[in-house]
């Protein structure tokens, strides 16, 4: 008979599990915003203004006492621990390098491309973890191997030429699985809601910086990409980012990769309603192969799936 104490962890994965689910719906709407928001202002500006927006969202809730904490998290209401300051840091310049290449690919590609690309991250994190010497099988390999393809057919045409926005979506797909490994360091080490804001003002003001330099910001075009900042602000960062970085305490890193990686899913699809985008079918191939890839990787090997959440209940 489980104990009480096991009955407790699975019920906290199984919850942890669905806030990702939430996540990965609201992430998947997010590309179609992201891309309707690039008709109004450039990359670098609408990213500084929704982590802005998000992590405004969140102040309230992180400058909260958390009763649970005691005396330390009363040093945090009148200004951000050590730890959180260092952690939001780490965390909020990998979430910037991660979401500014992601918007620029998202200029020259779709918002389904996208999505999918973006999912490759679920097999670079097994991938980077082999290299920080974790054992990686070869379901792994097979997985890379088959997304790879996929990725091949998704993104290569028939005249073996590149398309110009997937490159750089690709290598943000490599900074979003650097960003998933840090926050599973960071997250049962600190408040997840403290450490999601902070992220997100060193993302924004990151963000922001560069857009001072490189783009024109302008009340007209903030006014037409308003609905996708706002979209993207206080869902996409305010609430989904949000709910990884609290989900992930709970949830193994194998758990989140899996269901975060069907944000691909979820903006092909919003991508197709409220976009029009079509793929041609060797498009859909390829967004098949790599979805087979990814779950290969992550559903393969069910005892390592056992072992990372019972490494969790510990």
């Amino acid at each position: 008979m489980r104990s009480e104490v096991g009955v407790m962890v699975e019920r906290r994965v199984v919850q942890a599990d669905w806030l990702l689910m939430l996540t990965a719906i609201i992430w998947g709407g997010a590309f179609v915003a992201q891309r309707m928001g690039m008709d109004h202002v450039g990359p670098l500006t609408f990213n500084g203004v929704r982590f802005a927006l998000g992590a405004l969202a969140l102040l309230p809730l992180s400058l909260r006492r958390d009763p649970a904490a005691g005396a330390g998290d009363a040093a945090a209401a009148a200004g951000m621990p050590r730890l959180v300051l260092w952690g939001g840091a780490l965390a909020g310049l990998v979430l910037f390098i991660a979401a500014t290449l992601q918007q620029v690919g998202l200029v020259y590609t779709t918002a389904g491309k996208a999505g999918f690309i973006t999912g490759l991250y679920v097999i670079i994190v097994p991938i980077l973890g082999a290299l920080l010497g974790q054992k990686m099988g070869w379901s792994a390999w097979l997985g890379a191997l088959v997304a790879t393809f996929g990725l091949y057919l998704l993104s290569v045409t028939e005249t073996f030429s590149l398309e110009p926005g997937d490159p750089w979506v690709l290598l943000g797909a490599f900074f979003w699985a650097v960003h998933m490994m840090v926050l599973a360091w960071l997250a049962p080490r600190m408040n997840g809601v403290k450490l999601a804001c902070a992220q997100f003002w060193v993302c924004a003001g990151l963000s922001l910086a560069v857009a001072g330099y490189r783009e024109p910001i302008t009340i007209s075009g903030l006014k037409g990409a308003l609905m996708p900042i706002l979209y993207g602000g206080l869902l996409s960062v305010g609430v989904a980012y949000t709910l990884q970085v609290v989900a992930q305490r709970h949830a193994p890193p194998i758990h989140a990769a899996i269901i975060l990686s069907l944000e691909s899913v979820f903006a092909a699809l919003a991508g197709w309603v409220i976009l029009g985008e079509v793929l041609s079918l060797r498009g859909i191939t390829g967004c098949l192969l790599m979805l087979a890839g990814m779950l290969i990787v992550q559903l393969w090997p069910r005892p390592a799936l056992e072992q990372a959440t019972a490494a969790d209940a510990r």
